[in-house]
């Protein structure tokens, strides 16, 4: 028998994560990422930039609501985000691939600190700043030839590997 909200199995726990969104804009994404945050307990979205798309009536669909229950707030410039997260003393997580990134099952999640999950543009990625403030920089091992995955499935995959070593602590 398939199982609805209410008769689930699983239990309710939260952890404690951020997701920082760099210039993210496009609306499917935005109300996955909501979607994907409720499932995995997360704390809040913060996102980077201006004119972020965040109509209810737009994202709706693919959030199935969770926009309403997962708290979020806009920085809209880079720097005054490199300032609140570092004034925050978060465990800044970046997820790209770079020339020294490390795979996401390889990385060290600190206990009893808050964990910012860095997620980048559709197109460019992660800024250089926030990158080069980053505690630890991972990427998804993929193979096939394509080097890159939507933002959503990619940071679907570092939330369970992320929340699963919190609740291993």
């Amino acid at each position: 028998m398939q199982l609805t909200h209410e008769n689930n199995r699983f239990k309710k726990k939260n952890f404690p994560i951020i997701l920082v969104c760099d210039h993210i804009y496009f609306q499917q994404n935005i109300g996955s990422l909501f979607r994907i945050g409720e499932a995995f307990g997360i704390e809040k979205i913060l996102f980077i930039g201006k004119d972020i798309p965040l109509t209810p009536r737009k994202i709706n669909k693919t959030s199935r609501s969770t926009h309403l229950q997962l708290p979020h707030s806009v920085i809209e410039e880079t720097n005054d985000a490199i300032s609140w997260l570092l004034e925050e003393k978060y465990e800044l997580i970046a997820l790209e691939i770079t020339s020294s990134s490390i795979p996401i099952q390889q990385i060290t999640v600190p206990k009893n600190q808050k964990i910012a999950l860095l997620i980048g543009n559709e197109i460019e990625g992660i800024s250089e700043a926030l990158l080069a403030i980053s505690n630890q920089i991972s990427h998804i091992t993929m193979y096939g030839k394509n080097s890159s995955m939507n933002v959503v499935q990619a940071t679907s995959i570092a939330l369970y590997q992320i929340s699963n070593q919190l609740n291993e602590m």
